[in-house]
């Protein structure tokens, strides 16, 4: 074997075996380009999210979850309309002030319930009042107008004093009426984030 041919084996042995030319590496040595401490990739995280998002709204909300949520909008929603009606009542107010008043109250209550929740949980005031009104909107305005329609429908009373048995029979048939409606608007909401769902991550 002459020089030449002697240089030339080395050479190109020596050139194959730098570790740039390994299949799938790169300068360095350092294999795939993708260590263990490069980025995430922000899809993979997107679609964590997406996925436990499409498995809440397939599952949706249990029927105890949607009751509780319910009750607790009926307690604020009777406190302040059975308040309202008591005031109206008291300052001899007509029926549509003094339903007014009762329906405000009744908003009032029931996001005061939730606002002080989430209060003592640690929200500041701001952050509160959104989560209260996310909350609780939908189910009070569903909860209000199936109660006043009852009381509006029902042959005298509204015209019934605070004394009447047929005030109390109609307010309280409305609010159970009305809790049998909103339950399961309460369980859509829930089960797709909506609703009283808003208020479980600070529970």
């Amino acid at each position: 074997m002459n020089h030449n041919d002697q240089h030339g084996g080395q050479h190109g042995g020596q050139h194959g075996d730098q570790p740039g030319d390994q299949p799938g590496g790169q300068p360095g040595g350092q294999p795939g380009g993708h260590g263990a401490g490069a980025p995430q990739d922000p899809d993979d995280h997107e679609g964590h999210l997406h996925g436990r998002a499409s498995h809440a709204e397939h599952g949706g909300a249990s029927w105890p979850t949607a009751v509780k949520a319910t009750l607790h909008c009926l307690t604020g929603c009777a406190i302040g309309e059975i308040l309202g009606m008591i005031v109206g009542t008291a300052l001899g107010w007509g029926n549509v002030p003094t339903m007014v008043l009762a329906i405000v109250l009744a908003f009032l209550f029931g996001y005061s319930f939730t606002l002080f929740a989430v209060r003592r949980a640690g929200l500041d005031l701001r952050a509160a009042v959104k989560v209260a009104l996310a909350a609780d909107t939908v189910s009070i305005a569903v909860m209000e107008l199936v109660d006043n329609a009852i009381i509006a429908l029902t042959p005298g009373a509204m015209e019934a004093q605070l004394s009447d048995g047929l005030f109390w029979s109609a307010l309280l048939g409305g609010f159970a009426i009305a809790f049998l409606i909103t339950t399961p608007v309460n369980k859509w909401m829930i089960g797709r984030g909506r609703g009283h769902a808003v208020v479980h991550a600070y529970h």
